[in-house]
């Protein structure tokens, strides 16, 4: 800021003879406030001509239909989530779908049902048994999601429940020709036992622990399974129980059948999701996630209860999974047990994140299309498959399904980090903030308080200082007397003042509480002899605290 040394700012007191008052000071040039409130209404921002809002389409008048919404039975459940409201423009009755996901599931399961009917005749066998594979293991996948997504339980003995009620129905059938029919409920059953025993260490042990249990209990079963011989030790597996598709069908038809049966498993699965999930054991165990059971159990709600209600309920699942695998491929072999089976059905999970059912089967999805289309490739799918795990744990929160909520949330922080670099501390309100408060004329005299303090800094110099410096009272220049008037109108809180150390003798400088019997804050350590020397520096202290406002 240049100054021009040869202005003088004539005392008009001093004709009156007072002992303090000079006749003539160094001061500044005149500069009006309008140039500071002038430039600070002018906004730099690049604005575009029309803003940017989330897209919803509005769906005409509703009426008394708005209040007969289809439900899930026997839920309460909404299959669509509408919004009704009226424009306040027009004042027409509108509605909004809120939550389109059904409308994406409703899609999805129409492709995958009619996606047979559109594969190609040489890549038929392929991606037919690619199908009935990937419907098994989704089944599956969304049980193994209501443990460790619903209920919280870190287990790893998912395929063991699943191959353990396989092998048991196999055994059955082969020994007792049992119909096809019988194995799943068999499996069930066996998988309700099974789950049972393991879910007893699921009340004392957590986390990483009880996921080496359960990982030693799935390479128990294998040991187990592959050395027995009743089991068919010898034939790598146990084969020869009936199975639902007639053997008297083209390969075509077989092919279908299973993809079907397959596909309705899956839905089976989605359903009994929906049920559990949805209902009462879901919303209680929301209310107790991981680091938050004490304050659960201390709102009365018995989690641990409800957790192995969910774990018997999904092994029950996953046995009748497995009694519908041996009736599916008459048999069932020692891979299931495998260390790089589990491995897989972790990666179907973590590919499509955890805690969602469309994580679930996407992420069966995109392995089984890896592991069973592709397998021509060799090793190197595994790698591919792992190196997308990997992808997805190092740069995504919660699977591909989480993409949506963080890049929301990364924009809305650039938002924030680029609205805050038009704002100043102690200056005007950020926009959000703005809008969150209902008193509207506090934004107003903040913005006339910014736009002071930006024309007091321009007043702030060597000459104003020294000004100070010989007349404390008495009459000032424009400039100083606009200066002096600012800080006397300041807020009680935390305002500067003087305190008598020693009457008359020792000074120093404090800063009132604001408040009735809180004493004031000791600001600096110096002692000042005289009360003129100890007012410049309360003067000194408010013209820095100003400088970096």
């Amino acid at each position: 800021m240049s100054i021009d040394r040869g202005i003088k700012w004539r005392n008009p007191l001093f004709v009156w003879g007072g002992k303090r008052d000079v006749e003539e000071l160094a001061t500044i040039p005149f500069r009006s406030h309008q140039e500071i409130w002038g430039g600070t209404r002018r906004s730099a921002t690049k604005l575009n001509a029309v803003g940017r809002l989330r897209y919803y389409y509005k769906w005409p008048g509703h009426g008394e239909a708005m209040w007969n919404r289809l439900r899930y039975w026997p839920t309460r459940r909404r299959v669509l989530r509408l919004r009704g409201e009226y424009n306040p423009k027009t004042l027409r009755a509108e509605k909004t779908i809120v939550d389109k996901r059904p409308i994406w599931w409703m899609l999805g399961l129409l492709a995958l049902a009619i996606a047979p009917l559109f594969t190609p005749a040489d890549l038929q066998n392929t991606l037919l048994t690619a199908g009935a594979t990937f419907g098994i293991y989704a089944a599956i996948s969304l049980c193994w999601m209501l443990i460790m997504g619903t209920a919280g339980v870190f287990s790893l003995a998912t395929y063991a429940v699943v191959g353990t009620a396989a092998f048991v129905t196999a055994l059955l059938a082969v020994k007792f020709a049992l119909p096809w029919w019988l194995l799943p409920p068999i499996g069930a059953l066996v998988g309700l036992v099974f789950g049972g025993i393991i879910a007893l260490p699921a009340t004392r042990l957590d986390g990483f622990y009880y996921a080496l249990l359960t990982l030693g209990l799935n390479e128990l079963c294998r040991v187990y399974f592959v050395t027995s011989k009743e089991f068919g030790s010898a034939n790598g597996g146990l084969y020869g129980a009936t199975t639902y598709i007639p053997e008297d069908w083209s390969q075509l038809g077989q092919l279908l059948l299973a993809y079907y049966a397959c596909f309705g498993l899956m839905l089976l699965a989605l359903v009994l999701y929906r049920f559990v999930n949805g209902r009462r054991l879901g919303r209680i165990l929301r209310m107790a996630p991981e680091k938050r059971e004490a304050f659960a159990e201390a709102t009365g709600v018995n989690f641990r209860q409800a957790r192995v209600w969910v774990f018997l309920i999904s092994s029950a699942a996953l046995g009748f999974i497995g009694g519908f695998y041996t009736s599916n491929f008459g048999g069932v072999a020692f891979s299931i047990f495998n260390f790089d089976t589990v491995l897989l059905g972790l990666a179907m999970l973590v590919i499509g994140g955890v805690g969602r059912a469309e994580g679930a089967v996407v992420g069966t999805l995109i392995v089984v299309f890896f592991d069973q289309v592709l397998n021509t490739w060799g090793p190197a799918r595994f790698m591919i498959i792992g190196l997308i795990m990997l992808l997805v744990v190092l740069y995504l929160r919660n699977g591909l399904f989480g993409i949506k909520a963080q890049f929301r949330a990364w924009r809305d922080k650039k938002k924030s980090e680029r609205r805050s670099t038009r704002a100043e501390k102690g200056g005007e309100m950020l926009p959000e903030e703005a809008t969150e408060t209902e008193d509207k004329s506090v934004i107003y005299q903040r913005r006339h308080d910014k736009m002071t303090r930006d024309h007091l800094k321009t007043l702030v110099s060597p000459e104003i200082i020294e000004e100070h410096r010989h007349s404390l009272n008495g009459q000032h220049s424009e400039a100083l007397e606009r200066l002096l008037i600012y800080f006397r109108t300041r807020p009680q809180v935390e305002k500067y003042a003087i305190m008598a150390v020693e009457r008359f003798e020792g000074y120093r400088i404090v800063a009132l509480s604001g408040h009735r019997g809180v004493a004031p804050r000791v600001v600096e350590d110096r002692i000042y002899s005289t009360p003129d020397e100890a007012c410049h520096g309360v003067f000194m202290r408010r013209v820095q605290d100003l400088l970096e406002s």
